[in-house]
Parts: structure tokens; sequence; C-alpha cells
């Protein structure tokens, strides 16, 4: 007899999320994590709670407060003189954040029973999971009728940079400054390294971010991403487009980037670098060789589209799979498998899995592009509204950015949707609930929007995609 209905390897969004919906239905399920916190206490929540999405967004909420004190509260008319930055006491709320959410999923996990063990688990034959305890226990065998594999990723590390975890780190080590660098390298212009990035720039850092393709953001439509590209210079981020390092050589005094551009060799002095340059699947040490579990070139996973791996009975979810590395992504994929395991039938909508950069302001999508749909060879429209004309743009102080709206020609069925303004991750929600529900572009143009929103540019353009926009 199995010792479990189910095992699920990880405690991050997808991980704990898909143990709380099989407990919720039933299945007598166990989630091991191997995460210790600071006094090596366990710690769930994954990556993304611990290490990645809530602490960065913590850091740039406080960086935010910080930036707008210092630049933009005096155009309200209040005079607070220049701000005092505490760094230290900036960390402390972003851990405090992260200790209230991570005890709350502990407690969500005792409501609903699930077994919590902490330790590190590996796939073994016939259906079982071997556990190595984290208090040092005897090494133990655990048998499930299913296995949920939901181990996460980790960043991509580059060989020839010589990290200490100190002045030259990863997104984990440019989280925990306890000092605001005077010069900051980053290595990558992507999502990481943008928003880590942005943070420390606010707080002072004259930072650089070293791109190696000479498109920004190419995974977002290209209208948004030169607006975006415009405004965070503007703001003091060096961006350094067809930038291919080459060597990083540290001193006790600073830190040397030689890179190629094409004005030819280029040396950068820092005094300290993030290197973001992506992240791989933690699958190199969980059993698949021995198993016979399949990993593509990549070390992702492969599974069909119910997230079943060729192996009977095990399943895997999240960034060790096919798919864009989001939490909101593992932690759906997580509830589907649950609900497979049950005898349900769902599905992921992987159409409309929404993306945020959480710069200032944020940049958000849904579907494709302008460029994808072109490549993809389907005939649209556009419609198009800048936040400067919208009137809650004006009363925030904030009318950067626009909204762009494409829907297939003939059949008006919208087929991305891309934000770039304040709060456009909030907004974005609009636009992933009509293409869930196959909406028009009319659909949106014909919804009644709330005065005075910034939701209104939503509206107008999807007017604009019939050439009616009213306020522009």
């Amino acid at each position: 007899m199995a010792d479990f209905d189910v095992i699920v390897l990880g405690g991050g969004p997808g991980g704990y999320v898909a143990a709380i919906r099989c407990a919720q239905l039933g299945l007598h399920t166990a989630c091991i994590d191997d995460r210790l916190d600071a006094a090596g206490e366990p710690r769930l929540g994954g990556v993304c709670l611990n290490v990645g999405c809530i602490p960065s967004k913590a850091l740039l909420e406080s960086s935010h407060h910080y930036a707008f004190t210092r630049d933009a509260l005096a155009a309200h008319g209040i005079h607070a003189g220049q701000p005092e930055l505490d760094l230290a006491t900036m960390q402390a709320r972003k851990e405090g954040v992260v200790q209230t959410l991570t005890h709350g999923i502990a407690s969500l996990f005792a409501k609903h029973k699930v077994t919590h063990i902490s330790g590190y688990g590996r796939l073994a034959p016939a259906r079982t999971v071997a556990l190595t305890p984290l208090d040092g226990g005897a090494e133990q065998t655990l048998q499930a009728a299913h296995i949920i594999v939901a181990t996460g990723s980790r960043p991509v590390e580059l060989a020839d940079i010589p990290f200490d975890g100190e002045r030259v780190v990863d997104s984990t080590g440019a989280l925990a400054f306890d000092e605001v660098p005077g010069r900051l390298g980053v290595i990558g212009g992507g999502v990481i390294g943008l928003e880590l990035g942005s943070v420390w720039s606010r707080l002072g850092s004259k930072t650089h971010l070293l791109v190696r393709g000479d498109r920004f953001l190419p995974m977002c439509d290209a209208q948004i991403a030169d607006a975006a590209l415009h405004d965070l210079r503007e703001e003091g981020l060096n961006i350094r487009l067809q930038s291919r390092v080459e060597a990083v050589k540290v001193t006790p005094r600073q830190i040397a980037i030689h890179y190629q551009d094409p004005d030819g060799a280029q040396r950068l002095i820092v005094d300290r670098l993030l290197v973001a340059v992506g992240r791989r699947p933690n699958t190199g040490d969980i059993g698949a060789e021995q198993v016979g579990l399949k990993r593509d070139a990549r070390g992702f996973i492969e599974v069909d589209a119910d997230c079943r791996s060729n192996l009977p009975g095990i399943y895997a979810i999240g960034d060790v799979v096919r798919g864009p590395m989001l939490a909101h992504k593992a932690s759906e994929e997580g509830v589907a498998v649950a609900e497979r395991i049950a005898g349900q039938r769902p599905e992921v909508d992987y159409a409309s899995i929404p993306a945020v950069i959480y710069t200032a302001p944020e940049i958000a999508w849904v579907g494709r592009s302008s460029e994808q749909l072109s490549a993809d060879g389907i005939d649209f429209r556009s419609g198009v509204f800048p936040f400067r004309a919208n009137g809650r743009a004006h009363a925030n102080g904030d009318t950067r950015g626009l909204v762009k709206i494409l829907a297939e020609t003939g059949s008006d069925r919208i087929l991305g949707v891309h934000i770039y303004g304040a709060h456009a991750g909030e907004l974005i929600g609009v636009a992933v609930t009509a293409m869930t529900f196959v909406a028009a572009a009319e659909d949106l143009a014909r919804t009644i929007h709330a005065h005075p929103t910034l939701s209104e540019a939503i509206h107008e353009a999807a007017l604009a995609v019939d050439g009616r926009p009213i306020h522009i």
C-alpha cells in the first residue's frame, strides 16, 4: 500500500498549490521541499516567494516610494525635504513580507492536512521517492500512486565569471545588498536584470545594463519595448544593446567588464555585478536518469499537453517543463494536474497566460505581438491609445506609456494586448479575461469602463482598432 496518494517534489508556487489542490480533492498528499530560512527552519514558497517574485516586488515598491519622494512629491505641493535612505529597514521590511507569506503557506498546509516533509527527494523505481531528511535522519523510501515534479529553476551561471556571492552575484545576491552600490553592472537585459537594475538605480546606483541582442526586450511588442527603452534611459539606466561580454576581472577595489559593442572593444568599471542571463530547470539531481525520465537537451522534463511525463503516474509542472517560467503558469499547471489525478478534465489556456515586467512604469502583455502575428502570416488590425490622453493618468502625474490591442481582421477576435504604463500588471487582467472568453475588440469597445480610470485606455484602444477612438 502506498504511503501517499500524491507526493509533490518542491514547495514553490507550482508544488505547494498542487499539494493544496490535491488535498482539497481528498487525496492523501505530501510535499517534500529542501529550503531552509536563515535560522535553519523549513520555509515553503520556493524561489518565487523567498528570493524571487515577492522580495523583488517589495524592494521595487520601496524604491518607487523613495524615488517618488525625492523627485516628484514637490509637484503635488508636498515638501518633505531630501529623503534619507535606511536600507537596513527597507531590507527588513522585505524580509517581513516574505516571512508573513511563507508562514501563510505553512498554515494552509496544516488546514488542508498536507504533510510537509523537510528534505531532499529523488525519484526512485516503482513510483517511489528516496527521501534524505534535512535533520540528518536516515534516508527513507516513500511510495505514492502519483508523483508531481515541481522542483523549479535556478539562475544560469557563466563559467568564466568568478561568482563570490557578494560583489559578483546572481538574482538572490542582488536582493540582499547591505549598501547601495555606487556603480552596478548588470549582464543581461531580461526581466530579472531590468527589475533589479531599476531598484538599485532608483536608490541611487549608477546602473549599466549590458544586453547582448540588438533589440530591447525582444519578447515584447516592439512599439512597447521602444517606448520603455526611451523612458528607462531617461530615468538614468544606462542600457547598452549589442554588448557581448568577453571577460570579467575582479580586484579588491573594482570589477572590470570587458565587452564588445558596434564601436569595438569597451571596458566598464563597476563596484558590484549582477549576472542575470536566464534560468535553468532543477532536474539534474532528481533521479531522472536512474528511473528513465525523459528530458530534453536543456534539461526540461518532456511532458504531454496534460503535464504527464513518459513514466506512468509521474507528472511535471512549472519551470521544469516547456513554456514560460512564470509562477502563475506553474500554479495553474499544479491545479490542473491535481484535478486530472482526481479524474477531472481541466484545461490550461496557455495562449492567455499574462506576463509582467515590474519596472516603473510596468510592462504587461498577453497573447501575441505585432511581430509574431506578421511572422505567422495573420492579418490583423491594431488599436493604440496613449496614457497622455487619459484623464486619470494626468491626475496621477504619470502619463507615460500606451495600450495596444491586436485583433484579427474579419473576426475581430483579440489576439494580443500590450500595456506599458502605471499599474499595467493589474490592467492586463482585463485583457486576459477578454481573451479567455474569446472576446472581440468590439466587445471591449462596448464595455463601460468607469471614469476616470486608467482602464479607460483599454476601452479607447479597443475603439481605435475600429478607427474610432474618442479622446485622441
